[in-house]
């Protein structure tokens, strides 16, 4: 059995970056993947001297990302000491970054792995959208970050999927006259609820016109401005009881009511 080759991938941080550089390397020179040796949040002189020595000692090579200078230089200046060959993956991207847009690197670790968790928790929200729209699966109103209510057409779903991407978990709930709203809706705390409201003349043109695109005529009850009025009557009482903010949505793009949305919710935040 051929023995593997060692690489000491080290970092200031996790070590993701370098880890998957090696490997992509590696397959340009062997038949097997090398045998990595972690040195992760490598912090101190004596963490240095730990890398060097085990890679001197197993005549191998280190592929290091750190960017905290001192560390950096450190690292270089005693690999050549111990003539270890020690290759920095990230500065000749650095250098040209601060060439051609002529600003200085942060020098921070973690950077990467803080946008991965951004990224998470971005699709997390949006998991949670999907779930809790349209008044599906009321029981997890309780982790909503936001709780949308209003009648149908109101821009519901799209403000859902709109603040999820700004990694809110939002929930949106419909309204309708028949249908007593949930329960768990009430055990919300207000400060999280926020009600959408339309002109009866906006709404009537845009159920009209979803009628049309569903090939129905225009004569259907959901359409009907006494309809409509029945509703927000009842939406509206339901918003008094609640005691959230209401927000007219009739000409704002969804972009413009999601900014007052987050004002309201920051506001409130900020006064606790």
């Amino acid at each position: 059995m051929t023995k593997k080759e060692t690489v000491y991938v080290v970092s200031d941080s996790v070590g993701e970056t370098a880890e998957l550089l090696v490997k992509a390397v590696a397959t340009q020179f062997f038949g097997q993947e090398v045998d990595i040796k972690h040195f992760s949040f490598v912090k101190s002189s004596q963490d240095i001297n730990n890398v060097i020595t085990a890679a001197k000692y197993n005549h191998s090579i280190i592929a290091y990302t750190i960017v905290l200078e001192e560390l950096k230089l450190e690292l270089d200046q005693r690999a050549h000491a111990e003539n270890v060959i020690a290759v920095d993956l990230m500065q000749p991207l650095l250098d040209a970054f601060t060439k051609k847009f002529d600003r200085q690197p942060h020098r921070q670790p973690g950077q990467m792995r803080k946008l991965d968790e951004d990224y998470f928790k971005r699709v997390e929200a949006i998991e949670f959208a999907v779930k809790y729209d349209d008044g599906q699966e009321v029981w997890g109103l309780k982790n909503a970050d936001i709780v949308l209510v209003g009648v149908s057409r109101t821009s519901k779903t799209p403000l859902s999927m709109y603040l999820a991407n700004k990694q809110y978990k939002v929930a949106n709930i419909p309204l309708i006259p028949e249908v007593p709203p949930p329960a768990e809706l009430f055990n919300v705390p207000r400060k999280k609820c926020i009600g959408l409201m339309i002109s009866p003349d906006k709404l009537y043109e845009i159920r009209k016109e979803r009628l049309k695109s569903l090939g129905l005529t225009n004569s259907a009850n959901y359409a009907s401005l006494e309809r409509i009025f029945d509703e927000m009557t009842s939406a509206e009482n339901i918003m008094k009881r609640i005691g959230c903010p209401v927000i007219d949505v009739s000409n704002k793009a969804i972009e413009e009511t999601a900014d007052i949305i987050l004002s309201i919710i920051q506001k409130r935040e900020s006064l606790l």
